[in-house]
């Protein structure tokens, strides 16, 4: 199911606690710091899934992205929505282990999020309103992806701080 925009969600303060309930379009419209989840995927090989957005997407359209996930909803655990983003996007239960908080801020975007990684090895069944497509690429060629793809800038400083430590 994709996101419609009078989906109800969280606004958050600076620490990211809850401080308010509006439409996903208000929260887009007005730039409202928001929660959600980052899901990294990898499968038993220890190879990352990445995926194309949809050029319907909200944020970021059609660019790469490292991490699957998505906004909470409105009074939604960062666990519950981790496996829910799961379901949706790839179609399969996962089994998300938190690994660190994360925020992020752009221009576009607000988000006061957990980040999970999850191991899978699919198949998946993408879902056609968000991922228009998507593979398992082994670590040592994302760097490689990342000069010649475009990619959700937020997606990319969760992977620099997974690696980082």
């Amino acid at each position: 199911m994709a996101n419609p925009p009078e989906e109800m969600v969280d606004v958050t303060d600076e620490a990211g606690s809850v401080v308010g309930v509006v439409t996903r379009r208000q929260m887009r419209e007005r730039r409202l710091p928001h929660r959600c989840v980052y899901l990294l995927v990898f499968d038993t090989r220890g190879r990352l899934f990445i995926h194309r957005r949809t050029p319907t997407k909200d944020v970021y359209p059609s660019r790469w992205d490292v991490c699957v996930g998505g906004v909470l909803a409105a009074g939604e655990s960062f666990d519950e929505a981790a496996r829910r983003e799961g379901r949706e996007e790839l179609g399969v239960d996962l089994d998300p282990q938190p690994l660190f908080p994360f925020c992020y801020a752009d221009g576009v975007t607000v988000a006061h999020a957990m980040v999970y990684r999850a191991v899978h090895d699919g198949p998946f069944e993408l879902q056609p309103e968000e991922v228009a497509c998507g593979e398992f690429v082994p670590v040592e060629e994302l760097s490689d992806r990342f000069s010649r793809l475009l990619f959700c800038p937020d997606g990319l400083l969760v992977w620099r701080k997974l690696i980082d430590g």
